[in-house]
Parts: structure tokens; sequence; C-alpha cells
């Protein structure tokens, strides 16, 4: 296995999802559709986007091929001052196979944003994967370690997802979605 950084100046110049690539159909989220193999760049991209982290703040960036359940996936790492992100992202179609990201929980305050409900929480949740709906996730409030927080799961189109969000902030700071088939 070969790893390899994707430095800025790559990003910047990012093609559009499908440029000069060959397409292919695919039945992966359960919808027939046509899609375009993406690239690496693409790849990535696509995890920051999930992740919500600006490109500027990952570093240690590594991108591999891989195979995931017969899947070929590229295998992408990225660390930021405030978390670690591991995902595999499907190279025929860009769908997120695999997520897994953890936000140091000392960084929270410092991201900002605003105290949210339970309700809220769901949104939030529903943002990342829209085609589900409220009664899909289950949520519930915690507060054992001296730090509240609500924790949930939702299973959805083969995907379990399982959460963490701050209710002081609203950020998701631990996600981790796995395609179960």
């Amino acid at each position: 296995m070969k790893w390899f950084i994707i430095g800025v100046t790559v990003l910047l110049s990012l093609n559009v999802i499908g440029c000069g690539q060959s397409e292919s159909r695919s039945s992966f989220d359960g919808v027939n559709a046509e899609f375009s193999d993406i690239d690496d760049k693409t790849a990535f991209m696509i995890a920051l986007d999930d992740a919500d982290v600006p490109h500027d703040d990952a570093y240690n960036i590594k991108v591999e091929q891989d195979g995931d359940n017969g899947i070929p996936v590229y295998d992408i790492e990225f660390e930021t001052n405030y978390g670690d992100y591991d995902y595999e992202i499907a190279i025929e179609n860009g769908a997120i196979v695999k997520a897994d990201y953890e936000v140091d929980e000392q960084w929270l305050d410092r991201l900002g944003g605003n105290p949210v409900s339970v309700e809220e929480a769901k949104n939030i949740v529903l943002e990342k994967v829209p085609q589900a709906s409220l009664d899909d996730i289950d949520i519930r409030r915690e507060n054992a370690d001296g730090r509240g927080r609500y924790e949930g799961r939702l299973f959805f189109n083969d995907m379990k997802y399982e959460f963490e969000i701050d209710p002081a902030t609203g950020i998701i700071f631990d996600w981790n979605a796995d395609l179960r088939r």
C-alpha cells in the first residue's frame, strides 16, 4: 500500500467530478444512477465536506486506494488541530462507505456554535444524512462524564451511524458511519 501527500496547491486546482473519466452505472445507494469514477482529490474534498473541515485546517493527509467488502475505495486520513479523521470513499460514485472522526472536546468551546435542543440535534444529523427522517434517529442526553452530550444512532440505507453532539455548541464531535452489507 502506497501513501501519498496531497498538497494545498493540488487542492486549489481540483477538477469537477467526472471530467475526463469513464462513466459507469451504480446501484450503491439503492438507486440506479449514472456516476463517473472519482479521483483521489475529489474523494479528499468529499471527506473534508462531510467532516465540515476547511482544507486549510487539514494536515498529515494520506490517501490510498483500497477496498471494503469488494467496493474499491479511497482510504483517506487527515488531522486537524482539533481532531483526527478517517474516511473510505467509493471510487465508483463518491459515496461515503466509512467515516470515523473525533473532535477534541477541549476544542469544542473554541470552535464556537450555539446551544441546541434534542430536536435541533436531530436536525444536525439530518443535515449529514438528508434522505433519513427524524423518526429514524435514536438520540438521548447523557451526562455521565460531567460534560453533557447527545448520543445517538441511525440506521439508514445499509449504513449504521453513531454520533455524539455537544449540546453547548451543536458540533458533532464524534461521528462513525459504516456500511453494513
